[in-house]
């Protein structure tokens, strides 16, 4: 097994029970408790757990990368007015692409006032979509990948090699000026980073606690990115990185 996959299973692991130890991970995964060590170190120095004697917990203060049911939960009324924002840049009859997240979830609650293709492999985006009568709802098939509510399979893959999409909307785990988009398991940057071929633009929504986060795996840098919508929280510097790096930066309020 690749060290990144341990990686995955160790915080998918995190994520359902909080609190993980040496002695029950090193027999799950088939390798010595040093390795695990040695794993939970490396976790550690990206800020994505705590170790503590025998195992780890999640970390605290504002380096923490939430779980995901955490993260679809925060700041939902500042996520409404990222969609808000990003619902200007869709034009009627246009085709756009879709991945799953809370702030990609509030933009498809707003869309059906005018006629959309939304092509999309997530299950709750899907969901939300499929009784508006002006929008036109491709998904894409595939295996749903631990809690998330996303599909991932060989077929979608192929068929994003054949399709041209106006914009994809996307979320991510983490940005940083440094280390690119990054999730935290690598199907999904696999997929993500197959969309960003099928799309002439990429459109980031993120709220200002996402950045100068690091998760497991780049699937972008920010020159990938041609606009971020995102709110007032985010500090002046990372304003001016992204600047320089000639993205696009929308700002909505954070009330």
């Amino acid at each position: 097994m690749l060290s990144v996959e341990r990686y995955e299973i160790i915080l998918e692991q995190l994520d359902k029970e909080k609190i993980i130890k040496v002695s029950e991970l090193s027999p799950l995964l088939g390798v010595t408790e040093k390795t695990i060590r040695v794993d939970l170190e490396m976790l550690e120095r990206r800020g994505l757990l705590k170790r503590i004697h025998g195992g780890a917990v999640l970390p605290e203060g504002e380096s923490r990368i939430f779980p995901i049911n955490e993260r679809q939960s925060m700041r939902s009324d500042l996520k409404t007015n990222i969609a808000k924002e990003a619902l200007k840049l869709i034009e009627p009859g246009e085709t756009i692409l879709m991945d799953g997240g809370s702030t990609t979830q509030a933009l498809a609650d707003l869309l059906g006032d005018f006629p959309v293709t939304v092509i999309t492999n997530d299950i709750q985006i899907a969901t939300t979509l499929i009784y508006k009568e002006k929008v036109q709802l491709i998904v894409l098939g595939g295996t749903r990948i631990g809690t998330s509510s996303s599909l991932i399979g060989a077929e979608a893959t192929e068929l994003l090699k054949r399709i041209r999409v106006k914009r994809f909307f996307c979320g991510t785990t983490g940005v940083s000026v440094n280390h690119g988009l990054t999730v935290l398991n690598n199907l999904h940057a696999d997929w993500k980073r197959q969309v960003i071929q099928s799309a002439e633009k990429v459109t980031l929504l993120a709220d200002s606690t996402k950045f100068e986060k690091v998760a497991l795996i780049q699937f972008a840098s920010l020159e990938e990115v041609d606009e971020i919508i995102t709110d007032d929280k985010l500090t002046e510097d990372i304003k001016e990185e992204l600047v320089k790096k000639e993205v696009s930066v929308t700002i909505v309020a954070f009330k």
